[in-house]
Formats: structure tokens, sequence, C-alpha cells
């Protein structure tokens, strides 16, 4: 049975990319010298990890919408 819908994509997506981006904030930031800076690494950091958690539970949670 396929519970996925277009949205959920859209959700899944996002959170793909949030996470990547948190990953890519973690390893500038371990180097020493990030590409954008300290501050702003560690900012898209601290955005990227909770939209990465929000936008799978929301995925999730469409899914499990669509499921009845």
């Amino acid at each position: 049975m396929n519970t996925m819908t277009p949205l959920s994509g859209l959700f899944l997506l996002g959170s793909c990319i949030a996470a990547i981006a948190a990953v890519g904030c973690v390893f500038e930031i371990s180097s020493g010298q990030p590409d954008l800076g300290m501050q702003n690494t560690s900012i898209i950091l601290g955005i990227s990890i909770p939209l990465t958690a929000l936008f799978f539970f929301a995925a999730v949670r469409d899914a499990r919408a669509n499921m009845k």
C-alpha cells in the first residue's frame, strides 16, 4: 500500500536538505575555519537541526493520515 503523498514527499525532501545542511555545518565548524564564518555557520546549524525533525515528523503524520 502506497501511503506517500506529494505533500509528504515534499516534507521528506525538506528534511533531507536540512539534514545535509546540518552535517555540512558540523564538518565546516570542525575544520576550524568555516567558509561562511563561525557565526553564520552556527546559525544555519541551529536552524537546520529542528527543521530536519519538524519536516520528518510532518511527513510521517501526513503519511499516517492518508493510510485510512
